[in-house]
């Protein structure tokens, strides 16, 4: 893939066709009292956990697999026809269409994955969490920034053990990466660059998911296994379409937030925990046209970070869609970035690269410096596996990676990165603390929206 020089990002816009033509932790841990127990009672650490699971078609499938080893009681799903095959793989749980008749019905229910569109994500946890049921739920925490800040609140408010699927965050490079960065390997670091390259595949059609296209006229009906309104949940009331559903909702504003609510949240974590981030205090970006309903095909965000303790000011910058930052010297003539995702961290004494999601190995730059590097001695506690991570907590109370406080902080960052190209790409100052956008009153508008009647967080 040819790689856009810096000059590219300048500009407000990207053309699409020119683009598509172009592109072939420590601090991170939440320790539970060993008194907070799921459910209607108390789970000791050898018992099983009572797991209901809300959203089974797609992703929660994957997640079923992870937390099999204990007792799946229920399964529920909008659309029993998608989600067939998985209520078969349970035969012995309950099934339902509408989540709170479970939670309601099934009074045994110790803990919940979460594993629905976006949209749905902070009106399932917060019920499921106030009826005192542990939490897992996919990544992004929330679809809107407002939506994080009141999932973590009421993750604290319930005492109940959490964890985001960003299942990166149990890699064992997740870990490296902040011990090298925290030894000093290149540095102190002041400048970061992660991508990914979703929605596409490495640069080439088709997509994973449509992005960067108008809303579709036509109104087909409802397909007699799926209830539309429960699916809506809270967005706004459109006509079912089959260019929402299945997964394909990703790329639409109302549902989603494209590669970046998606691959940024694996990505970016492990930046998140090693350079212990928080808010950032101003968000820029460019794009690919800017559709009403739909995500842009790409774009880049620029985040601006203060200093943290003895960690100077850092500024993170974002690339999807197939987009790559320059391509850095240290890798030598034959040396190319991984087209699919990958973290560039650049510090005053080095670099250090990451190929892959969510926190992979990383090396530094050049290759004689990562072999004459001595490795720190690791002093963070490695992962027994993510979900594995969540079921212990349930039971014990001992930390997870990606509870929702971390998990809170790290979506509000992206989901601003959102509102950034949303709003057209201008410089956004960000107030976290009062939970506003200051200079720019008409951004705010996509920290929240207005939540059909009956589904309000």
């Amino acid at each position: 893939m040819q790689t856009p020089n810096r000059s590219t990002f300048a500009k407000p816009r990207l053309n699409r066709r020119a683009f598509l033509a172009s592109s072939a932790a420590a601090s991170a841990f939440m320790v539970l009292p060993r008194q907070v127990l799921g459910g209607p009672g108390q789970v000791s650490p050898n018992s099983k956990l009572n797991i209901a699971c809300i959203g089974i078609g797609g992703r929660g499938a994957e997640d079923l697999k992870e937390v099999s080893s204990q007792n799946i009681v229920a399964l529920c799903d909008v659309d029993w026809d998608y989600a067939a095959k998985t209520f078969a793989q349970y035969p012995k749980a309950k099934r339902y269409k509408n989540f709170r008749e479970m939670l309601e019905k099934e009074k045994s229910i110790d803990a919940v994955v979460v594993a629905t569109p976006d949209h749905l994500h902070a009106i399932v946890s917060v019920t499921a969490m106030q009826a005192g049921k542990h939490v897992y739920c996919e990544k992004p925490l929330t679809r809107t920034v407002h939506e994080a800040r009141t999932v973590a609140k009421v993750a604290r408010e319930a005492k109940v053990a959490t964890q985001m699927g960003n299942q990166g965050m149990a890699f064992e490079g997740n870990r490296l990466i902040s011990e090298w960065i925290w030894d000093g390997a290149v540095g102190p670091v002041r400048e970061v660059h992660v991508w990914s390259d979703r929605p596409t595949h490495s640069g080439k059609l088709p997509l994973w998911w449509p992005q960067g296209i108008e809303r579709p006229k036509d109104t087909p009906p409802v397909p007699s296994t799926l209830d539309w309104d429960l699916w809506l949940g809270p967005a706004p009331a459109r006509p079912y379409h089959p260019a929402y559903v299945p997964f394909r909702w990703r790329g639409w504003w109302d549902f989603g937030s494209g590669g970046i609510g998606d691959m940024g949240i694996h990505n970016i974590a492990p930046i998140f925990s090693a350079l212990k981030l928080g808010a950032p205090e101003t968000i820029q970006g460019c794009s690919t046209p800017v559709f009403p309903d739909s995500v842009p095909a790409a774009c880049t965000v620029h985040y601006q970070f203060p200093a943290r303790g003895d960690m100077p000011p850092v500024r993170l910058h974002w690339y999807d869609g197939g987009l790559l930052p320059e391509r850095p010297a240290e890798l030598g003539e034959s040396g190319e970035l991984n087209a699919e995702d990958g973290i560039l961290f650049v510090g005053d004494k080095g670099k250090m690269l990451v190929t892959g999601w969510g926190g992979e190995q990383p090396h530094l730059l050049p290759e004689r410096r990562d072999r004459e590097y001595t490795r720190p001695p690791k002093t963070l506690p490695r992962s027994v596996g993510h979900h594995q991570e969540w079921i212990d907590a349930c039971k014990t109370g001992s930390p997870t990676r990606s509870n929702f406080d971390f998990a809170g902080s790290l979506t509000e960052a992206v989901l601003l990165g959102s509102i950034c190209i949303r709003n057209g790409g201008g410089k956004l100052v960000w107030d976290s603390e009062n939970l506003k956008i200051t200079n720019d009153a008409d951004a705010n508008h996509y920290l929240s929206y207005e939540h059909r009647e009956g589904w309000k967080v």
